[in-house]
């Protein structure tokens, strides 16, 4: 590692305490709620550590709750299609070996991916790890905390704790959309396709037609689609 990569961890570290709070809060979500329905305490802490999805987990816990294992396993691999986009996106700036590349790829999470996120359309690595390191420890820690705990659903919604996570994402969505037209447009387009879709269909399907929107990331911007941003907090 050298004193460049150092330097953009320590900065990623910095970036993900916020992302690492709010993961928190869900995992204790999370926990509480398989807790409830009966999964066990190991299993579900090791699901959390090994898996580290948030969105992929409640959709399996809640799916095995009426549906065949095979079912809610399709389910959970669906909601994370993003990731494709989001794997494509980054690797070119992933480094060394096939292996090396593998390993730097299981960092991508949705903070970790906004923040690692260059002006010139490329990653920093060394940040997105960076970033991805106190999210990975809240939410094995929130999880351990949520089935030992096992808070009432009416006590998270007290507290605001619900809120907390989407309130989070929306931070994340203000802040990337300020980079580029195209970014405005897939936000604007995805969001008309869940809105349309919740018309007929469930939140979960809705997203996956939202995730549609993304594909305008292939197509080749134009010189004039930058938006200017500042980023000094990025190079500091």
């Amino acid at each position: 590692m050298t004193s460049s990569d150092r330097q953009s961890f320590v900065r990623g570290l910095r970036l993900g305490v916020g992302p690492a709070l709010a993961t928190g809060v869900l995992a204790l979500n999370f926990g509480a709620e398989a807790r409830a329905r009966g999964w066990g305490s190991v299993e579900t802490v090791a699901f959390s550590a090994f898996a580290f999805s948030g969105s992929a987990q409640f959709t399996l816990l809640s799916s095995l709750s009426g549906a065949t294992v095979l079912a809610a396993i399709v389910a959970a691999m669906a909601i994370n299609v993003r990731y494709m986009v989001m794997s494509v996106a980054i690797a070119p700036s992933l480094r060394g070996g096939r292996f090396a590349r593998v390993l730097q790829a299981q960092a991508i999470v949705d903070a970790s991916f906004v923040a690692a996120h260059e002006q010139d359309d490329r990653y920093d690595v060394w940040r997105l790890i960076g970033v991805s390191v106190p999210q990975w420890v809240c939410w094995t820690a929130g999880t351990a905390a949520g089935v030992l705990a096992a808070p009432s659903p009416e006590l998270m919604h007290k507290l605001g704790l619900d809120v907390a996570f989407p309130a989070f994402f929306i931070i994340l969505l203000i802040d990337e959309v300020r980079r580029s037209r195209r970014a405005m447009l897939a936000c604007g387009l995805g969001a008309v396709i869940s809105a349309g879709l919740l018309y007929v269909t469930g939140p979960s399907y809705a997203l996956l037609g939202a995730a549609a929107a993304t594909l305008i990331g292939l197509r080749r911007r134009r010189p004039d689609e930058a938006v200017a941003v500042d980023t000094g907090r990025q190079r500091r």
